[in-house]
């Protein structure tokens, strides 16, 4: 089996999801537009030798659905021999879709390839693509299904993590994010969206708060309260019938913004890159998935973790960077407490709670992130892990070439 090697990785900002965002204007063919256009003017690439295009979206309907990898590369000017496929592994689309594309490499099915996704919040909403899992009474009582925000103030409760814990994990990742946006961190891979006239319409992630303190954290509600109350307390009670009650401690301010934004990846073979010119970044070291408690749903990256060490024949000493998805600050809190992760090896750069979390190129937008800060740093081995809707986790090991 040959080794699968990132070449490139760029990635549009984030802006916020809702109509006021900057976003907004832009539809979801567009945004991959900026990047499919960045990723081959940056590589000087002849789009004939791409075989496929794997895209991960989590509500892939309406403007994104119709198998939108397809279309946004021809749409995009790409060689008409380049295939297209749209997946939804929920939060972990964006990751599966580059084990996927590196799966395929290393098996020898193909040569180069191209993953990433995108999500617009703004112009999609969250949900409406339906399913049997939100909207079907007998499933939800079946599996007991709880909202996330929910299952995120139950791992608070289950370990103790109290509304400061939350709070000041969250103003750390602005702080982070707000530091790195001043350096120019990101600059390496961001692509600025522009409109038809070149004009710029975003060029930073638009959800970091400068100015983001405890004090106005403490003045915020708790979010997942009243869906609590309608029934989904209970439900938790009754799988963990150890507690009294559900301590609601997260809010806007600690939990994941919404946000639009897309990314792409390009990932082939040694002897491809070497025939084109490209030079390799990384390649990928370990991948997995695994299902967890999908009641509690939110602490699949500590056995993905494992999994993919252990698949790697590594430790958690091994590794450089780490980058935890930022669902809720209690995923990360459990997950670094769980698993003896050094905090200051963990989203250096600030994640989802600061810049947003676009549910089907989230996972894409942090592998970029660490291949990036491991190339600044001249670190070696960074590893990615998100937690999954449905009770589930993913997790990537890469190492610099």
């Amino acid at each position: 089996m040959r080794d699968a090697y990132i070449f490139d990785a760029v990635r549009t900002p984030r802006g916020l999801g809702k109509t006021k965002g900057s976003l907004y204007e832009v539809s979801p063919i567009e945004l991959l537009m900026t990047v499919f256009k960045s990723l081959k003017e940056r590589n000087h690439l002849d789009t004939s030798h791409v075989e496929d295009v794997v895209l991960g979206c989590v509500t892939p309907v309406g403007e994104q659905g119709a198998n939108i990898a397809r279309i946004a590369a021809l749409y995009a000017g790409w060689d008409v021999k380049v295939a297209g496929v749209t997946l939804n592994r929920f939060c972990a689309s964006g990751l599966e879709a580059c084990h996927l594309c590196a799966a395929k490499i290393m098996a020898g099915i193909e040569d180069l390839v191209v993953a990433g996704g995108v999500e617009s919040m703004s112009r999609v909403p969250m949900g409406s693509d339906g399913g049997a899992w939100y909207q079907d009474p007998k499933v939800n009582n079946a599996i007991s299904f709880i909202p996330q925000g929910v299952a995120a103030d139950l791992i608070a409760t289950l370990e103790g993590f109290t509304r400061e814990d939350v709070d000041r994990f969250a103003l750390i990742s602005h702080q982070k994010a707000a530091h790195a946006t001043r350096e120019g961190y990101f600059n390496k891979s961001m692509i600025p969206v522009k409109d038809m006239n070149g004009i710029v319409i975003l060029d930073h992630d638009e959800l970091i708060r400068d100015d983001a303190s405890l004090a106005a954290m403490a003045d915020l509600n708790p979010s997942f309260a009243v869906p609590g109350q309608m029934g989904f307390d209970d439900t938790a009670l009754r799988k963990y019938p150890w507690l009294e009650k559900i301590n609601h401690v997260h809010h806007a301010g600690n939990s994941s913004g919404i946000v639009d934004g897309a990314a792409l990846f390009l990932i082939g073979s040694k002897e491809k890159g070497r025939m084109l010119g490209l030079k390799p970044r990384a390649k990928f070291k370990s991948m997995a998935v695994i299902g967890e408690e999908p009641t509690i749903m939110l602490t699949g990256p500590i056995p993905a973790t494992k999994k993919a060490l252990k698949k790697a024949n590594m430790t958690i000493n091994d590794i450089d960077l780490f980058e935890i998805n930022e669902a809720f600050s209690s995923v990360v809190l459990k997950t670094m407490q769980d698993l003896g992760v050094d905090p200051d090896k963990v989203n250096v750069n600030g994640g989802a709670i600061a810049m947003g979390h676009p549910l089907g190129i989230t996972g894409g937008m942090l592998l970029n992130t660490l291949l990036d800060e491991l190339e600044r740093r001249d670190k070696q081995t960074g590893l990615c892990t998100l937690c999954v809707g449905g009770g589930m986790g993913i997790a990537t090991i890469i190492e610099r070439v």
